[in-house]
């Protein structure tokens, strides 16, 4: 199909049409604007960005959704440095997270969630993210099942399991496990101590400063407008899509309704990034059934932010906090000014974003502003961040569409989706309402990117495409096949996870002496471990006590994991040596490598 499509967009000269002007649409409108192909972009709103929109209220500016400029995809940093470059400020990621009553820092720090959550817990945390180690989930189907195996049952319930049924609205045993392992692929238990310790990891959820443009992402949206408008591409807005004429397997026309009227285009080309279950609905003639009860299967998740205007300078450091608390409705609060401080045009005032996850059409959805303004101020007062007295104004914004559901049968729908569209030789869908997939902001832009280059004659399959950088990385793989012998090596002498060990060892030797010590507490006599405590000698504070069982597992754990590291550390320095004689040999191993392998 792809060989196809690409004979099809080279031959034919119409305008390429885009439905949508988010940051997937305009990315694709932009591409193709610079190759000096033809294209109109239609918006159903009056402005550029979707749901990374900003918008505007008294000169008070917030972002829909809090959208962070980060990405390990190159070409959409360069992409984004040339459109703000001087003009992006960076801006040191601060996000917490409000449990039980109190605040725990994420990226993880170990002694704020032990001082939080209390040593007992923190040690039946550890216990239980080694059991699911020992005894995982068979197979991970759902959300439930691969944070558990990846984290544990017991932080998976005191962490993960409010926020996200409050965000989607089912439980997290029917949430797909395709969500969590995209949305926080890479993370682990392991890989988040490993940050709070060493303070370098690779997971793309735990960056610590990102770059962001000074009124927010609107500004961002805005110049890609204006330099797809200056390359002679058309971008009209209140422009709503309401019906998409197709004649075997090409799409022959749209009908556009602007300013109270309806005009037909031809159609060439068409990109869309509209939801999948909407395109199918504006589809004439009528979907065959099947489409039709697939695209009624799949659905997206709303959300309402209500924003608060407070007479208060300061409130809280962070950009957001996500709230994981049951006895409010909000899931998440941002605070605007730090986000840029540009964006809150009194000094002496914040604003604040409350953010209620709900289905459009709901009771919730449907409940007046009014009521919202009040709701939102009540619970930002319960959860002890203002007084509902300082709340000056506040007004609501709606966003449907926010986020595809991951339920049991998504995926079968979306399969019978992209058959039946798959099969159109000049449509291509994108972003993250285009292809019913939880993508971040780059992804979706790289997506959009890639739908340009199959108009310009490439032949991309987008839905193949990882969303981390590793699919723009694999041609420079391919190159490296002549690494084969050095993975070889890789796979017989297998590098030793330091910290793995270490925490492993650590833990055997804590857990053996606080077990020792618990038993002959619980056994007790006359006299209670008379050679156990000899250990005082060696480690000071220690009884033969429960609280000296604490104290025992600290010291052991702490040697444990020393011990643990450096047999590690030795192993790993003497199997690299003996495999630097061998590369050196074969002339494909550098200095470098060599200490990248310590």
């Amino acid at each position: 199909m792809a060989d196809r499509m690409s004979a099809f967009f080279c031959m034919n000269d119409e305008p390429v049409i885009i439905i949508g002007a988010g940051p997937a649409g305009l990315s694709a409108a932009y591409e193709l604007a610079q190759r000096g192909i033809s294209i109109r972009i239609l918006e159903r709103s009056d402005t550029v960005g979707g749901i990374a929109r900003t918008e505007r209220y008294r000169d008070y500016y917030f972002d829909i959704g809090g959208h962070r400029f980060f990405s390990k995809i190159e070409r959409i940093n360069r992409l984004w440095q040339e459109m703000m470059g001087d003009a992006f400020i960076k801006v040191p990621r601060l996000s917490r997270i409000y449990y039980n009553g109190k605040f725990f820092q994420y990226p993880l720090s170990i002694s704020n969630t032990v001082r939080n959550l209390g040593i007992s817990e923190s040690i039946l945390i550890l216990i239980s993210y080694l059991a699911s180690q020992l005894k995982p989930h068979p197979v991970e189907e759902t959300f439930e099942q691969w944070v558990s195996n990846r984290f544990g049952t017991r932080l998976y319930q005191t962490f993960f399991k409010t926020y996200t049924e409050k965000v989607w609205g089912i439980p997290c045993s029917t949430i797909r496990a395709d969500w969590a392992a995209q949305r926080i692929k890479g993370l682990s238990l392991l890989s988040a101590v490993t940050n709070a310790v060493f303070g370098t990891q690779k997971t793309k959820s735990l960056i610590n400063e990102f770059d962001y443009p000074p009124l927010g992402p609107g500004m961002m949206w805005q110049r890609f407008r204006e330099r797809i408008e200056a390359a002679r591409g058309d971008v009209r807005l209140n422009s709503d899509v309401v019906r998409i004429s197709y004649s075997g397997k090409s799409i022959q026309s749209i009908t556009v309704r602007q300013d109270g009227s309806l005009r037909e285009m031809p159609v060439g080309r068409l990109i869309s990034s509209i939801p999948l279950n909407r395109l199918a609905l504006l589809m004439e003639p009528a979907v065959p059934d099947c489409v039709r009860e697939a695209a009624e299967g799949l659905s997206y998740r709303a959300f309402l932010i209500v924003v608060l205007i407070i007479n208060r300078e300061h409130l809280f450091p962070d950009q957001w906090i996500y709230i994981h608390s049951p006895l409010v409705r909000v899931g998440r609060i941002q605070n605007f000014r730090n986000w840029s401080a540009a964006m809150v045009p009194d000094p002496g005032t914040t604003s604040i974003g409350m953010e209620y996850f709900c289905d459009e059409g709901d009771d919730f959805w449907r409940t007046p502003d009014e009521d919202l303004v009040v709701l939102a101020a009540r619970e930002l007062e319960a959860l002890g961040l203002a007084n509902s007295g300082d709340v000056v104004e506040g007004l609501v914004v709606r966003q449907p569409n926010a986020y595809p559901v991951y339920d049991q049968d998504y995926r079968k729908h979306l399969e019978v989706m992209r058959g039946f569209f798959g099969e159109f030789d000049n449509l291509q869908t994108i972003g993250r309402s285009g292809m019913h997939r939880y993508n971040n902001m780059d992804h979706s832009m790289l997506t959009g990117l890639l739908a340009a280059e199959n108009c310009a004659g490439a032949s991309h399959n987008l839905w193949e495409i990882n969303e981390e950088e590793e699919y723009l990385e694999e041609q420079k793989k391919a190159a490296g096949a002549a690494a084969v012998f050095e993975q070889i090596l890789g796979q017989t002498f297998s590098r030793m996870d330091k910290l793995a060990f270490a925490v492993a060892t650590g833990t055997a030797a804590g857990l053996a002496l606080f077990l020792a010590t618990a038993w002959l507490v619980v056994k007790g006599g006359t006299v209670v471990g008379p050679h156990l405590r000899l250990l005082a000698q060696y480690f000071p504070g220690y009884t033969v006590t429960f609280h000296g069982s604490f104290v025992a597992f600290s010291y052991s754990f702490f040697w444990g994991f020393l011990g643990g590291w450096l047999f590690a550390y030795l192993r790993n320095f003497f199997l690299a040596l003996y495999l630097y004689r061998i590369r050196t040999k074969a002339e494909i191993m550098t200095l470098r490598q060599f200490f990248d392998y310590l």
